[in-house]
């Protein structure tokens, strides 16, 4: 079955079920949470007896009505949820929520939710946008937050879990830069950048290959204690405002497609909770309908290892041109 059928018959026919994971006792931060998927899934871990869950979110307003929201529907106690500043596309921003998160007694589990999709190239923080915040900051917090991870892992004896939220739409990602010899300075030039859907699926693809190795060298790394388990998922379609920038005839198809085939925002959300939820078998793994899926061809195909290496390093090089000696957390 080939990508886009098998997207169709997700969507249409496969139910998703509702997470019953107990998560008594743990931590978890939720990026992205004030609103979408992210809110839903922190909705779904209050629900589900979270003793504490962190809304890291751009704008703490808005994450106060979140946190308000979730309260009035799981009637939880008002400090099992904080809402923290987090802004993906500020390095300073990421470093001060890491810092922070490492005055807390645990931390169990992080889920990577927030990013964007954009058709305008713009440089933010060096990079274009979409790299900026899908990869760049995303893979900067994760690995800001590894030393919490493992520490609480050797401290409560617990298999932290580090979740991101990918997508399906890597599967049909063309990447060219991948052919660079410098893969983020190709991303970067305007002239050659394709900011159609083709920039977000290559920042998801970039995600998938990252996330696969990152988990390879945790699994290496930590034999004296329970390794962290890292992995991604895709909540497929799903009704939100995340295409926001669609203006005439593309909305009005847009909002079609919505109505004939994206799932609600709590179906989408169980797929996240479900990252959380999984263990050690989902180790580097990517995720589907709640499942562990293949991911797609340019990952697992015949140049995948090497451009997954080739793509790890590279990242890492941005990443410690950013914050100096980080990969030492790995």
């Amino acid at each position: 079955m080939g990508w886009f059928a098998s997207f169709l018959y997700s969507q249409l026919f496969v139910t998703l079920p509702k997470p019953t994971k107990d998560f008594t006792g743990q931590t978890i931060i939720v990026t992205g949470s004030n609103t979408g998927l992210g809110l839903e899934a922190a909705r779904h871990l209050s629900a589900l007896n979270a003793t504490l869950i962190i809304l890291a979110v751009r704008n703490t307003a808005k994450g106060e009505t979140a946190k308000q929201s979730i309260l009035a529907s799981t009637g939880h106690a008002t400090n099992s949820i904080e809402v923290w500043n987090l802004d993906m596309q500020s390095y300073d921003s990421i470093n001060t929520f890491c810092a922070k998160a490492n005055t807390l007694p645990r931390l169990d589990a992080v889920l990577e939710n927030a990013g964007i999709m954009t058709k305008y190239f713009k440089l933010v923080a060096g990079y274009e946008a979409t790299i900026t915040t899908n990869v760049i900051g995303t893979f900067l917090l994760a690995l800001g937050l590894l030393p919490k991870l493992k520490q609480s892992a050797a401290q409560y004896k617990i298999q932290p879990r580090l979740s991101i939220v990918a997508s399906d739409l890597h599967f049909i990602a063309k990447f060219p830069e991948g052919k660079s010899k410098d893969i983020f300075a190709a991303l970067n030039d305007e002239n050659k950048s394709d900011m159609s859907m083709e920039r977000y699926a290559v920042s998801k693809l970039l995600q998938v290959f990252a996330v696969r190795e990152l988990a390879s060298l945790l699994s290496h790394e930590s034999k004296s204690t329970s390794p962290s388990v890292i992995n991604c998922m895709t909540p497929g379609a799903c009704k939100s405002d995340f295409d926001r920038e669609s203006t005439g005839f593309a909305r009005v198809m847009g909002n079609f497609m919505a109505a004939m085939l994206a799932r609600t925002t709590e179906e989408g959300s169980r797929t996240l909770v479900a990252g959380l939820a999984a263990g050690e078998e989902s180790q580097g793994g990517y995720m589907a309908d709640c499942k562990i899926h293949p991911p797609g061809p340019m990952v697992i195909g015949s140049d995948g290892a090497a451009l997954q290496k080739k793509v790890w390093e590279q990242l890492v090089g941005q990443l410690e041109t950013v914050q100096p000696g980080i990969s030492q957390n790995i």
